[in-house]
C-alpha cells in the first residue's frame, strides 16, 4: 500500500483492536479492501486488476487527484444491485472484526445512479445489507449521502433528490466530498439548507487540502455540525477558539493526511496541537484499504501522537461516540460498554 512508513509500531495494538468503537468518517467505496475490490473484478473485468498483487500497485498513489482516480475507477465496478449489497456487506464486516460497534458510512449514489443503478435499487441494496450485517454480525450502520464536489451543483441537486424522494428512514446526514481545491462551498449553501430542512444533519468535508476559510465557509454557510477533516483549522486562531468554544466536531484521520498529501509526516500533523488546544478531535479511517490502514491502526497512530495511555484511548473514542448522531441513550449504552471494556483491560 501507499503509506506503510507512517504506521509506528503502537504498545497498545492489543487494547485498541477489543476496544468498542464508533467511526463516523469513513466511505462506502473507499472501504473496499482488496479482497473486495478482487471480487467486483473479477465479475467485472477491465481497467481494475483482479489478482491481489497488481491490487497492491493499482493502490498506490502519487497524489490526492491520483486517488481520485483510483477511487472513481472502484466506483465503476459497482454496475449491478448485487455489486452494491457486496460491497456494503462485506465492508461492515471488515468494520465488526475491529470492534466498530456503529458506523455512519458516507454513500455516494449518484455515481451509481449514473453507472446505471437506479436509486430505487441502490437503497434496496443498501439497506439488505445493513439489516443482514447486523443480524449476522452485530455492527449497526447508518447512512450519510454526499455529494461529490467535483461534478459540481447538478450532482448536489440529484443527492438532494435521492434523500427527500427515496431515502430510507437511516439516512441522518448530508454531505459533500471529493476534492476541495475548485469546489468552493458557498455554491452548495441552498442545497445544504433544504437538505438541513428536512431534518439531514450537515457534515461536509472541509479544511483538508485547502486553508481554514473553507472550514469557516462550511459552519457559516452549510450548517456543518461536523467537519470532515479539518486539519487546516490550526492555522486560524480564530477559528481553534470557534472550534473550542462550540465544541464542534473535527472527523481527523492521520494516514489519509499523509496519503493525499495534506500532511507531509506525521511528526508535522496538527492532531497534537488541535487535541492540546481543546479542540474535539475525533479519530476516524476516511478509506482505508485505499491508504493501508485500518481504523485501528487510526487509533494506535493517535495514541503515539498524542502520548496516550490506555485510559486516554478510551476517551478519544468515547468522543467518537458522543460526536454520532445516535439517540442519547444509544450513546450513553456504547460509552458504558468502552468504560466497562477498559476497566477489564485493568486501565
Amino acid at each position: 500500500m501507499s503509506v506503510p512508513d507512517t504506521q509506528p509500531t503502537s504498545a497498545h495494538a492489543a487494547f485498541v483492536a477489543g476496544l468498542p468503537k464508533a467511526e463516523i468518517h469513513v466511505h462506502h467505496v473507499g472501504s473496499a479492501s482488496p479482497r473486495i475490490v478482487s471480487e467486483l473484478a473479477a465479475r467485472h473485468p477491465g481497467t481494475v486488476p483482479s489478482d491481489l498483487d497488481a491490487l497492491r500497485d493499482f493502490y498506490t498513489f502519487r497524489d490526492f487527484g491520483h486517488f481520485i482516480e483510483v477511487y472513481l475507477a472502484v466506483v465503476d465496478l459497482l454496475r449491478e444491485p448485487e455489486d452494491i449489497r457486496l460491497l456494503t456487506y462485506e465492508v461492515a464486516v471488515e468494520l465488526a472484526a475491529q470492534n466498530v460497534r456503529y458506523a455512519e458510512l458516507t454513500l455516494t449514489p449518484w455515481t451509481s445512479v449514473q453507472a446505471g443503478v437506479p436509486i430505487e435499487a441502490y437503497v434496496e441494496a443498501v439497506e439488505d445489507a445493513r439489516v443482514a450485517v447486523e443480524r449476522d454480525h452485530g455492527v449497526r450502520l447508518r447512512w450519510i449521502y454526499d455529494i461529490p464536489g467535483e461534478s459540481g451543483l447538478p450532482s448536489a441537486e440529484d443527492t438532494l433528490g435521492y434523500a427527500l424522494d427515496h431515502a430510507p428512514d437511516t439516512l441522518i446526514g448530508f454531505g459533500l466530498g471529493g476534492p476541495e481545491v475548485g469546489v468552493d462551498r458557498p455554491q452548495f449553501e441552498d442545497v445544504f439548507a433544504r437538505a438541513r430542512a428536512a431534518g439531514l444533519h450537515s457534515v461536509p468535508h472541509a479544511g483538508e487540502t485547502t486553508g481554514p476559510q473553507t472550514v469557516w465557509d462550511a459552519l457559516r454557510v452549510l450548517g456543518a455540525e461536523r467537519i470532515g477533516h479539518g486539519t487546516s483549522a490550526v492555522q486560524d486562531p480564530a477559528l481553534v477558539d470557534h472550534l473550542v468554544e462550540h465544541q464542534i466536531p473535527l472527523e481527523v484521520c492521520p494516514t489519509s493526511n499523509i496519503a493525499t498529501r495534506a500532511v507531509d509526516v506525521l511528526e508535522n500533523h496538527p492532531l497534537r496541537e488541535l487535541y492540546d488546544a481543546g479542540v474535539n478531535v475525533t479519530i476516524n479511517s476516511d478509506d482505508p484499504p485505499m491508504f493501508g490502514t485500518t481504523l485501528n491502526r487510526e487509533y494506535e497512530i493517535a495514541a503515539d501522537l498524542l502520548g496516550l495511555d490506555e485510559r486516554g484511548i478510551a476517551e478519544l473514542a468515547k468522543k467518537a461516540v458522543a460526536a454520532t448522531f445516535l439517540p442519547e441513550a444509544d450513546k450513553a449504552a456504547l460509552a458504558r460498554e468502552i468504560d466497562e471494556y477498559t476497566a477489564g483491560a485493568g486501565s
